[in-house]
């Protein structure tokens, strides 16, 4: 005889695995997995869709999963899993889940909700509507399965999303895979755009973490950190080995998108509230895995004091510190917040604490949401590190006469182009005889003249949304943009008179203009400048010339040659 549904959670139990900051090895939430006593947690779910019932079971598995956490008594932030049609359900339908949360007092901004496939059948207005009523209830929002899953772009680009998991799948040809290496970038610069987080799922190499490293992918789950285990993980003693980056010939590099955010160092916070006793304090720190310091909040949960570990236990275990303390508040002893928003950079949040008091740079920054709540806490000194790191890898790839970037950037923004299905345009500059400038007025005023390309470049693309700039060495400069912007940096460039010490100097620029699906990598794009940079060279004074794949025409937008098939001048 079939059970019907509600006999199926009680059975369930649940596994933990953790998911890990590649900043600083800690574990940062973990994912309560279902398992069955048979069959998969697919099978049980299939059953009950046949049967009718599949939102009920879904949201009680959900309930289930926080009273199994709650065993675990940990303060980590916990995501449990929803099909997307019951994402879609009212918010009527989810008493179960927060009744479970009531009941172990879990709040539901500590709950990530991972909204999985299948997609298909579930309207997307009325998915969008379901997880817009699920975050103005507090939970945040997870977007599973990403690169395996029938997981619609819309959705990604609209919904009210924290995180992004990307599937196992997707990165199993990292690091040698260009179509792996450029899905993972595209996310990489999707979640950078909506202020959302990017996990990988699934890791198993460590070429594959150097890789999503070096992408700027920030979090990780998989086996090659943690299985998943019914005895959860403690945050406080468990944490990621962070080897050094991989060699500079891997072929995947930093990702301009991945500057350090104050999300990427987030701990859970230790709150008490706002009236606790010295005791009831010390009672915390003092614990086998007490946290670095104590946030004393109000009823609304914003922080009022903060209690560093270290001055506190000081003056507490001193001479006659129980008997002065113990039992008043232990607000006596705490200092007022370092409080930053939860979407502040890592650049912000060291200017706050450059700004404090000498004697209170190191305590831990408290991170509040759009409402002022606590929602954890940074420690400043992973945050220098992160941002210490982040600054080595970026400048290692700058030109260090331009402070450009080198040819990796640029590739990776035009497979990136490719993978999205963008059309875009590759451009190619170069000056004219630049030996002769060399050997005529000598290597510093021709590193002059370098200086004052890559500044018109920057200058003229700084209020520009889509370009990147690249400077491949000596006298070569790469440019990737939109076509509707290509015409005021040829503009900036050619109308500019050159010279070097007196001497005038003309340069040459080859555009090749990409429809959506013309070019199938950054190196066929290459291959079709190469001829392109022929005919501008052959161009007399500042030339520009403009060329399409698939096609021999070369138009002349600069300079003259009477042998090309069309020529026309640019307004």
């Amino acid at each position: 005889m079939m059970l019907g549904v509600n006999a199926y959670p009680s059975s369930v139990r649940f596994a933990f695995q953790p998911l890990y900051s590649l900043h600083n090895g800690a574990i940062v939430a973990v994912e309560a997995l279902a398992r069955p006593p048979a069959g998969t947690v697919a099978d049980l779910l299939h059953a009950a869709r046949r049967q009718g019932q599949l939102t009920e079971l879904d949201i009680a598995l959900a309930a289930n999963a926080v009273y199994a956490a709650a065993e675990q008594e940990t303060l980590l932030p916990l995501h449990v899993n929803l099909q997307a049609i019951t994402a879609s359900s009212p918010i009527d339908e989810f008493h179960p889940l927060l009744e479970a949360l009531a009941r172990t007092g879990r709040r539901p901004r500590e709950v990530v909700l991972e909204v999985g496939p299948p997609y298909t059948g579930v309207h997307q207005d009325t998915l969008l509507r379901g997880m817009h009523e699920l975050v103005d209830t507090g939970f945040r929002i997870a977007i599973d399965g990403v690169g395996e899953g029938d997981v619609p772009m819309l959705l990604l680009a609209h919904a009210p999303v924290d995180t992004i998991k990307l599937d196992r799948r997707a990165i199993t040809g990292l690091p040698d895979d260009a179509n792996s290496v450029a899905l993972a970038e595209s996310l990489v610069h999707l979640s950078a755009r909506n202020d959302a987080r990017l996990v990988a799922v699934g890791v198993e190499t460590e070429n594959q973490l150097d890789a999503l490293r070096r992408l700027g992918v920030r979090l990780a789950q998989g086996e090659l950190f943690a299985m998943a285990r019914f005895e959860m993980a403690s945050a406080a003693t468990t944490t990621l080995a962070t080897p050094e980056p991989a060699a500079q010939d891997n072929p995947v590099a930093l990702s301009p998108q991945s500057a350090p955010r104050v999300r990427d160092f987030i701990h859970p916070a230790r709150m008490l509230p706002v009236h606790a006793t010295a005791d009831e304090v010390r009672e915390v720190l003092a614990s086998e895995d007490g946290p670095t310091g104590v946030v004393l909040v109000d009823e609304h949960e914003r922080p009022q004091w903060s209690i560093d570990r270290n001055r506190f236990l000081l003056a507490v275990t001193g001479p006659y510190g129980h008997a002065l303390h113990a039992r008043k508040d232990a607000a006596r002893l705490a200092d007022p917040p370092h409080v930053i928003g939860i979407e502040a950079t890592a650049m912000q949040l060291l200017d706050l604490v450059t700004d404090a008091d000498w004697s209170r740079t190191g305590d831990n920054v408290i991170v509040i949401d759009s409402e002022g709540r606590c929602v954890g806490m940074v420690r400043v000194t992973e945050i220098v590190r992160g941002v210490a790191e982040a600054k080595i890898e970026h400048a290692a790839a700058l030109n260090p006469l331009t402070r450009l970037p080198g040819s990796d950037v640029v590739a990776r923004d035009v497979d990136r182009r490719i993978a999205t299905g963008q059309a875009f345009v590759t451009a190619w500059l170069d000056v004219d005889g630049f030996k002769a400038v060399n050997d005529t007025v000598g290597f510093a005023a021709g590193d002059d003249l370098l200086r004052g390309l890559g500044r018109t470049l920057s200058d003229a693309a700084s209020g520009m949304r889509t370009v990147t700039l690249g400077h491949v060495g000596g006298d070569d400069f790469l440019l990737v943009t939109d076509l509707d912007e290509i015409a005021a940096l040829a503009n900036a460039v050619l109308d500019t008179p050159w010279n070097a010490e007196g001497l005038p100097v003309s340069v040459s620029l080859a555009t090749l203009v990409c429809a959506a699906g013309s070019v199938g990598s950054y190196r066929e794009v290459a291959r079709l400048l190469a001829p392109l940079k022929k005919h501008a060279k052959a161009v007399s004074e500042s030339s520009w010339v403009l060329g399409r794949p698939g096609t021999e025409r070369v138009d002349v937008l600069r300079g003259r040659r009477h042998d090309f098939p069309q020529q026309r001048a640019v307004s």
